[in-house]
């Protein structure tokens, strides 16, 4: 499956280079911002699978607070706080505000690790429901024991959806995903959103039952693509 995406969303310099070499060494890939506005702005073309935020923010006090309420609006991608306010009642506030864990300063990096694996798995929606089965060695790809010839592009959109159940993909992540970069343009991509719709159409006349009515493939407006469970 693919590899899991992480915001670190911090500050200091020396947290964010820790964070990110333990993260990286563990097989995530990282991407760092250090101010509220600059995390607003990966997160406008971009969702990662978690989010390490610091409360404590170069803008403010409440730039923390005031991003998670940003992240929350724009889905449910889990989010752990990393702050040096632990006292019971800033718990308590994080959670309440749509946080999924709590790790206090200074912390240890295997607590880390261990607490975003764990928020990771829980974030998993298991497909057993949706009786989907993707064997990704013979790459044959079943739904209620019946199996689904697809295209290699079609097997690589399903199994991107699939790799995290009920999360939304944007446009820009599946491009990003599934069409590699030039090598003498940087940051252009053989295909547009025009390919990614093209591609869903696809899957869903192969995956569901009425592909005008899809329940696999769900579409969110304004946002992007899921597998629906």
């Amino acid at each position: 499956m693919r590899t899991a995406s992480i915001l670190v969303c911090e500050d200091d310099a020396k947290i964010v280079e820790l964070l990110e070499d333990a993260l990286k060494g563990s097989g995530y890939r990282v991407r760092s911002a250090c101010t509220m506005k600059e995390a607003q702005a990966l997160l406008s073309t971009w969702m990662p699978d978690l989010i390490l935020l610091d409360i404590i923010l170069p803008e403010s006090n409440s730039a923390g607070w005031e991003l998670l309420q940003f992240i929350r609006k724009r889905g449910s991608v889990p989010v752990i706080l990393v702050s040096a306010l632990s006292r019971a009642d800033d718990r308590v506030r994080g959670l309440r505000a749509g946080a999924d864990d709590f790790i206090s300063k200074p912390f240890h990096l295997e607590e880390v690790l261990a607490r975003v694996e764990a928020v990771l798995r829980r974030a998993q929606p298991a497909i057993s429901g949706l009786e989907l089965t993707i064997d990704d060695l013979r790459k044959q790809v079943s739904i209620a024991g019946r199996t689904i010839s697809l295209s290699p592009k079609e097997y690589q959109l399903l199994k991107l959806l699939a790799s995290s159940p009920g999360r939304v993909f944007t446009t820009a992540e599946i491009l990003n995903e599934l069409w590699p970069t030039k090598p003498d343009v940087l940051h252009k991509t053989y295909a547009d959103a025009q390919d990614v719709q093209k591609y869903i159409y696809l899957l869903r006349k192969k995956l569901e039952i009425d592909p005008q009515e899809p329940n696999l493939v769900i579409t969110v407006r304004g946002f992007g693509y899921r597998l629906g469970v």
